[in-house]
């Protein structure tokens, strides 16, 4: 089978590996100047910064994508468990470390009340039942719907999921303590999504984080896409890089190829898009005669939130901070119902800093640290930009740190860089500047992502945040590799015809 990929993202990059490995012809055309997506990177005169995410879990995916192409990922990546996974600080001045360390993680919480080490142990337990779930279904198959989901379930597990409840509902029955019930509950903020609408179900995350734990790879993230680069050349597989798409060709709804911007035709039996699905409805398919149809659904798989996010080389070190932080805000409702509901950016929002130099010393010159502060804000409305906001909502973040114990932040900052929505919708084609691809929201779409397999044309596939399973490296990887499974199917259906 001749497949075309389009995208060198994360997913594209394993679905190519994963096809690769069964023996297909696959060329991947990709817009940028390097593979990877937004796992991406920046360097500065000794600063170094993965520009996209931040942290990795569930490693057995990667281990099982190499595993499908007969290599061992221990040749390819050092994976470091990261410890604490979590730093948290709160504007009254407690804080506490997410510890996979369960004397250390009980020392912390019982300041937390003297129910605290139960409450954590029980919901743990909870997470844990509910990852195990999942495994069995959502992380083993295309999944496009309950009925899909139906298949892979029986009745009584299908509600040990807690169709009806929230992430938030969810955290609230196990801790008593609101400043632990916010901890947990900002887990579901790293897939895009509010703890107040999102699936109990993605309560696996407290699981995932501290019973799976908290990976950095050795050199920084970005060494995950030069990994996959390095193993699909070993697989035959052609990229091409700075080759923008111009259309995805059709024929009778069926998916022959694709068009670049320079006019050049790549023939195909199959399309994988890497692109969001919408974007690609949006531009790519913008003649197709069901592109309306299909662009009328966007409500349901609305976008996740976007970012704003500031790289900081500093002169010096702040030694409170872990190499992940999250710093809360006050009240957390009035957060989440700002920059979901209201679609404005929150006054005090909740910031994430991530500093790799606590874990590899070469990302920042000696007596420096890396900042790669992040700061969760709406996707953009059609004909919005973030520019008109993004000085005055710099001084919110600023000031915010530095009243929270960042001193003289503003004063230590030796280089800096932005990203803002704009420039995520403008590199990667985000619809409205996602950082995660589409919201998991149990009242519009139930926690269910675009299908992968298109159901409006024949052959072409979608890949990445906006798919099942979503967004996250094991995620968009999980993605390609279930995809390719999919395309791997039909064929053999076909031929058994």
């Amino acid at each position: 089978m001749k497949v075309v990929i389009i995208g060198a993202g994360l997913a594209g990059l394993a679905t190519a590996i994963s096809l690769a490995a069964k023996k297909h012809d696959v060329t991947i055309l990709e817009q940028g100047p390097r593979v990877g997506g937004k796992l991406n990177l920046r360097e500065h005169e000794g600063f170094q910064f993965d520009t996209g995410p931040s942290i990795l879990t569930m490693p057995w995916v990667l281990e099982k994508l190499y595993q499908e192409a007969g290599r061992n990922l221990a040749d390819y990546l050092t994976l470091v468990r990261v410890k604490p996974e979590w730093r948290g600080f709160w504007p009254d001045g407690s804080t506490i470390d997410m510890d996979a360390d369960f004397v250390k993680m009980h020392d912390a919480i019982t300041t937390f009340g003297a129910n605290g080490q139960q409450d954590l142990l029980a919901y743990l337990d909870h997470a844990k039942k509910l990852y195990d779930l999942t495994e069995k279904g959502f992380y083993s198959s295309t999944i496009r719907h309950l009925g899909d989901l139906r298949k892979k379930h029986s009745l009584r597990e299908l509600l040990a999921m807690n169709p009806t409840r929230s992430v938030h509902q969810n955290t609230q029955r196990y801790f008593r303590d609101e400043k632990l019930q916010q901890l947990f509950d900002f887990l579901v903020m790293y897939v895009g999504s509010s703890p107040y609408d999102a699936p109990a179900v993605l309560s696996q995350l407290g699981h995932v984080q501290l019973g799976l734990g908290v990976w950095y790879v050795e050199g920084g993230l970005y060494q995950i896409a030069r990994a996959h680069e390095k193993l699909l050349q070993e697989l035959g597989v052609t990229i091409h890089l700075n080759t923008k798409i111009a259309k995805i060709e059709t024929k009778n709804d069926q998916a022959v190829g694709v068009l670049t911007e320079e006019g050049e035709h790549y023939a195909a039996d199959a399309v994988v898009c890497n692109l969001e699905a919408i974007t690609a409805w949006r531009t790519l398919l913008k003649d197709h005669p069901k592109r309306e149809a299909v662009v009328a659904t966007e409500s349901k798989f609305s976008p996740s939130v976007s970012g704003l996010v500031f790289l900081l080389g500093v002169d010096r070190q702040y030694e409170q901070l872990a190499h992940h932080n999250f710093f809360f805000s006050k009240e957390p409702q009035k957060e989440f119902d700002q920059v979901f509901h209201d679609q404005v950016p929150a006054d005090d929002p909740t910031i994430y800093i991530g500093v790799s130099a606590r874990s590899d010393p070469t990302q920042a010159p000696q007596g420096k640290d890396n900042l790669f502060v992040l700061t969760h804000v709406p996707p953009l409305l059609p004909g919005e930009t973030f520019s008109t906001m993004e000085k005055r909502y710099r001084e919110i973040v600023m000031k915010k740190l530095m009243r929270m114990g960042l001193t003289d932040l503003d004063q230590h900052v030796q280089w800096s860089y932005t990203f803002t929505p704009d420039d995520l919708h403008a590199l990667y084609g985000a619809n409205g500047g996602s950082i995660y691809g589409v919201v998991s929201d149990r009242k519009k779409n139930g926690g269910f992502k675009i299908a992968n397999e298109s159901p409006d044309i024949e052959h072409l596939y979608f890949v990445g945040g906006s798919t099942h399973p979503g967004g996250g490296v094991p995620m968009v990887t999980l993605s390609g590799l279930l995809t390719a499974q999919t395309m791997q199917d039909r064929l053999e259906t076909a031929v058994r015809r």
